[in-house]
């Protein structure tokens, strides 16, 4: 990181370190003291980190966004609203980061279930969060996590109690409004034992100029619990995104992400899952870029004890100059016998100058597992296209299908409605291809 962006982050801390919530709480202090002194001496990644190899963030030094301090109640849209804010869902709206009571909708929710936001956790419910914020990741991690432990304005705490089964789902609706803004979050979620619940991200913007989002989620599942949690990412085309979402699984657990990967400029997803005894954890995803985009997708599970089950299937279409990343990554301890483990990538080129890095890998320690992974990268078979063809379907139109089919089986696992409708609109958004029609998928 050049020393400018350095002295520039560092140097409007002091400034912007007042404005942040918990000011009160000595140990919040020390939390965000860690971040902040682990950010200044290493800055942003460096594509020199084994992790970070593929994907360069060097753009992030010239750009210095800053907070967006308040938010006025009509930043957004009510097109915007209608568009992304699920009808079928409780809803929390963070507009550029902060927290908005009034764009927010949680009525019916039952009592004994708490959804609120970060800063008003920090001030009503300090010793609930002392416990979890930070534990499911350190600012060690990297030097993004570092900076969103830091420079973190608000953010969601959803507290789920013992044997308490939602409803709907609850849907966190981030939206920037303003370029060159500075869009951090953070997110303390806590299921407890015997509960179930859905969580469903929305990334979006009603500004189509440059801005950086960041937002960091930790997650606690008790022994029996299970926690289902979709993510669509539709940022702005010159947006830089990251994303991370970390997860403790207690005995029993049972954990499924679907994360769908479409918008940003730069976009960086890390996804992190401890697995208690016998627990559960399923992981799929789709990454779709187009022009010159670049999206990349970094998950670890980590098998602690024995009896887990892992399956992970992630697919990733690209056309242009776009390019994807995947890296996956399964760690079984040494005492976690009886793992079973399945990890596959997917990858599609529409172009001959588009690319993707696949890295799956698995770290076995135990001798008494059964563990595969798989990764394919290429086009569409010709033989496909010649078979539609031959069944009176023109070229184009096969390649059309045949792409949206590849795509489709990702979709199909959505099973609330209007999060799927949203979904697919957003792939077809991206993809216009002339005889393809949307009763198809």
């Amino acid at each position: 990181m050049s020393l400018a962006a350095l002295s520039r982050y560092t140097a409007e801390y002091p400034a912007l370190k007042p404005t942040l919530p918990g000011q009160d709480l000595d140990w919040l202090t020390d939390f965000r003291v860690d971040g902040f002194a682990h950010f200044s001496q290493h800055g942003f990644p460096s594509t020199r980190e084994e992790e970070w190899r593929y994907t360069n963030v060097s753009a992030l030094e010239k750009k210095l966004f800053s907070p967006a301090l308040k938010v006025p109640p009509n930043a957004v849209p009510q097109e915007c609203l209608n568009a992304y804010q699920l009808k079928d869902a409780w809803s929390v709206v963070l507009v550029n980061g902060h927290f908005s009571a009034e764009l927010s909708d949680l009525a019916g929710l039952q009592d004994a279930v708490k959804v609120l936001g970060m800063a008003a956790a920090l001030s009503s419910l300090p010793d609930w969060l002392q416990p979890y914020l930070g534990q499911a990741v350190q600012a060690e991690a990297h030097g993004l996590v570092a900076f969103n432990s830091a420079w973190f304005t608000d953010g969601v705490f959803i507290h789920v109690p013992t044997k308490q089964v939602l409803a709907k789902p609850i849907q966190i609706l981030h939206v920037v409004t303003q370029a060159e803004v500075l869009a951090n979050t953070r997110n303390v979620v806590m299921v407890d034992c015997f509960s179930e619940t859905t969580l469903i991200e929305t990334f979006v913007a009603t500004t189509g100029e440059a801005y950086l989002s960041t937002s960091v989620t930790e997650i606690f599942a008790g022994q029996n619990a299970a926690l289902t949690c979709y993510k669509l990412q539709a940022e702005s085309a010159k947006a830089y995104h990251f994303s991370g979402t970390y997860v403790k699984q207690a005995q029993d657990s049972r954990f499924t992400q679907h994360d769908f990967e479409f918008g940003g400029l730069l976009a960086r997803c890390d996804t992190q899952t401890d697995l208690g005894l016998a627990a559960e954890c399923t992981l799929n995803g789709l990454y779709s870029g187009i022009n010159r985009q670049h999206i990349d997708n970094h998950t670890r599970i980590n098998h602690l004890q024995p009896h887990a089950i892992s399956r992970e299937l992630y697919k990733g279409i690209l056309d242009d100059r776009a390019r994807g990343v995947f890296q996956g990554r399964v760690v079984v301890a040494e005492h976690a016998q009886k793992t079973d483990s399945q990890m596959n990538n997917r990858n599609l080129l529409l172009s001959n100058d588009a690319e993707v890095d696949t890295k799956p890998q698995l770290e076995i320690y135990a001798d008494d597992v059964k563990c595969g992974h798989g990764m394919t990268v290429g086009q569409l078979e010709e033989k496909s296209v010649f078979y539609l063809q031959s069944r009176g379907v023109d070229a184009e139109t096969a390649r059309n299908m045949l792409t949206f089919a590849f795509a489709n089986e990702m979709v199909d696992k959505i099973i609330f409605k209007s999060l799927h409708d949203q979904v697919l609109e957003q792939l077809l958004t991206r993809f216009p291809q002339e005889g393809v029609d949307k009763e198809w998928l």
